[in-house]
């Protein structure tokens, strides 16, 4: 088994990706002016997704909460993939589609932003819950792979990640992810 090769191959797949990012610049900013003013406006971000776009959403809204790179105030944002008695109580009673949709028709007011993360764009629950977070008067954004999907056509905005390989769309979640923490926090800070 040659690792170098195998090491190499991963390392030109991800560059690859990451460069097609620098076409998205306008969707970044795009969407960092409307989470600012959604915040500026006293509203929310609700992140959600399965496995590790569940942990991206965490990781997100973490950002949010605690800080990014610098310490400002605390901004509004909940991943609805950290309570495990609503989602395993949600996913008993009514189904494992619903677990999302269910905490956006509790939580979510008109005017907040839903974020799901989902690398194939085919998600039922984030499907769900996207088609909820419209119902309530959100703006809906999708972060998918680059194929059209479910999610994208039910989203207001979508981020295509560059890529078909579930790690480099992975990758390129967070690195958008943290470019929008950046701008927001920049802002809010006043640099």
């Amino acid at each position: 088994m040659n690792f170098g090769k195998i090491i190499q191959g991963q390392l030109e797949g991800h560059l690859a990706a990451v460069e097609k990012l620098r076409e998205q610049s306008g969707f970044i900013e795009d969407l960092a002016r409307r989470v600012i003013a959604a915040l500026e406006s006293g509203k929310k971000i609700l992140f959600f997704g399965n496995g590790g776009s569940a942990a991206d959403a965490q990781h997100l809204a973490a950002e949010f909460v605690v800080r990014y790179r610098r310490n400002r105030r605390a901004l509004p944002a909940i991943a609805l993939s950290t309570d495990t008695s609503i989602l395993t109580a949600g996913g008993n009673d009514f189904g494992f589609e619903s677990i999302y949709a269910r905490q956006i028709e509790a939580l979510a007011v008109e005017g907040d932003i839903a974020i799901g993360i989902s690398t194939s764009g085919s998600s039922a629950n984030v499907i769900a819950a996207l088609q909820a977070a419209k119902d309530k008067g959100c703006l809906t954004v999708a972060f998918t792979g680059s194929a059209q999907n479910q999610c994208s056509e039910l989203a207001e905005i979508t981020f295509h990640a560059p890529s078909e390989i579930t790690a480099h769309i992975q990758e390129c979640h967070m690195i958008v992810g943290h470019i929008l923490c950046e701008l927001v926090e920049t802002h809010i800070i006043g640099d």
